[in-house]
């Protein structure tokens, strides 16, 4: 398929389809996340396995991205969408299914390849429609609906967790995946793909072609730091939060929820940032203020402490993200949308795998405090990478 120079102006009228089916579906995934870690551990999981089940999410993410990446430049990006969006809500009956450390592992597992089909399709489907110039205001307003699903959905499931149990958090986290679906369905329309400005013919490009360009070594390289860094923050964070300072489900999805919907809140003036001013230097900037915060949780007493953290690590977030994602677009534009999107996403995959795994290895050998060193110095060495790699 064909790129239409007039698809830029039908924007206006898809993207509040796919932001609000992309809201409903991170939604439902952000509900788990103030309580699984603890679920885990009452299936008897130790710092190993609690990195193995949130790796299982991001190994089969990785596994699945680079071909639902190439199957949406080829087939289209609602077919894949859709496929992904009805896989996690049947899917999200499994977790209520499962009871041992080894089903919850797998259910992870396929729930990672159901999610490999939705964002980064979802990203490369704004990438085919945004007019040139714009790509950090629109990205930024797409940012913005992903990380407010992401960012309510914990307060959401930490209260659902406390009162109701965590099966109604399970069956509500369906629920939001199967209204996505409907929603791309029947309102979303299939669009022709933008192709590569260099080659006439994007069907040809390859991941060995992209993964030569310094740009892209540099934005794999920042992404991954990020990435792995997320991993270790999001599976131990409730442990230190709920075990070691004795906080509720309902305040640590507090915790994770200012976490989100502060870099959320952000999104959309630090998309129109990204558009006029510096994207390397923003994301540099975003970094270093990301790695900072998280150093400092380790020293962390109480809950309001905890709070001011987490906005800081929303406000890093906040200024990188933009400015990371208008120059993922150019590098798609460059070569092929739904590849690079692929690339992109595969790494965060890669991160968010690693670190889980790595950060349970240091917690049962260390302390849950050397996790925090340990992902500030990961945020560290991806930044430098990237700001060697695109000087």
């Amino acid at each position: 398929m064909c790129y239409n120079a007039k698809v830029p102006h039908i924007i206006k009228k898809v993207f509040p389809v796919l932001s609000l089916s992309v809201f409903s579906a991170t939604l439902g995934v952000g509900i788990i996340a103030p309580f699984l870690p603890l679920y885990a551990e009452d299936l008897g999981a130790t710092g190993i396995w609690l990195g193995l089940i949130f790796a299982g999410f991001s190994i089969s993410r990785v596994i699945i991205i680079p071909v639902a990446g190439r199957l949406s430049d080829r087939r289209g990006r609602k077919l894949i969408l859709t496929i992904g969006l009805f896989a996690s809500a049947v899917i999200s009956v499994g977790y209520v299914w499962a009871d041992s450390i080894s089903s919850l592992t797998l259910v992870r597992f396929i729930h990672g390849l159901a999610s490999g089909m939705i964002l980064p399709i979802a990203q490369a489907y704004i990438g085919d429609i945004v007019p040139e110039g714009e790509e950090g205001k629109w990205m930024g307003y797409f940012n913005a609906a992903f990380f407010t699903g992401i960012g309510c959905g914990p307060l959401i499931g930490g209260i659902l967790a406390e009162h109701l149990g965590t099966d109604a958090a399970f069956y509500t986290m369906g629920g939001l995946n199967l209204l996505a679906f409907l929603g791309v369905t029947f309102f979303l329309p299939e669009i022709g793909i933008r192709q590569k400005t260099t080659v006439p013919d994007s069907s040809h490009a390859s991941y060995r072609e992209i993964a030569a360009s310094r740009v892209m070594q540099g934005l794999f390289g920042f992404r991954l730091g990020f990435s792995t860094a997320r991993g270790a923050l999001v599976t131990f964070l409730p442990i230190i939060a709920g075990i070691h300072l004795g906080l509720s489900t309902s305040l640590i999805g507090i915790l994770l929820t200012v976490n989100v919907l502060g870099m959320s809140l952000l999104q959309i003036p630090a998309g129109f940032l990204a558009d006029k001013y510096n994207k390397r230097a923003l994301s540099i900037l975003g970094g270093v203020i990301h790695l900072v915060a998280l150093a400092l949780i380790p020293f962390a007493d109480s809950f309001g402490y905890l709070l001011v953290l987490c906005i800081l690590l929303g406000l890093g977030g906040a200024i990188a993200l933009p400015a990371f994602s208008v120059m993922t677009v150019s590098e798609g534009r460059r070569f092929s949308m739904g590849m690079v999107m692929a690339v992109v996403h595969m790494t965060q995959g890669m991160g968010m795998a690693i670190g889980p795994i790595l950060a349970g290895v240091i917690a049962d050998f260390l302390n849950v405090n050397a996790v925090f060193y340990f992902a500030t110095a990961v945020v560290l060495v991806g930044a430098a990478a990237f700001s060697w790699l695109t000087r």
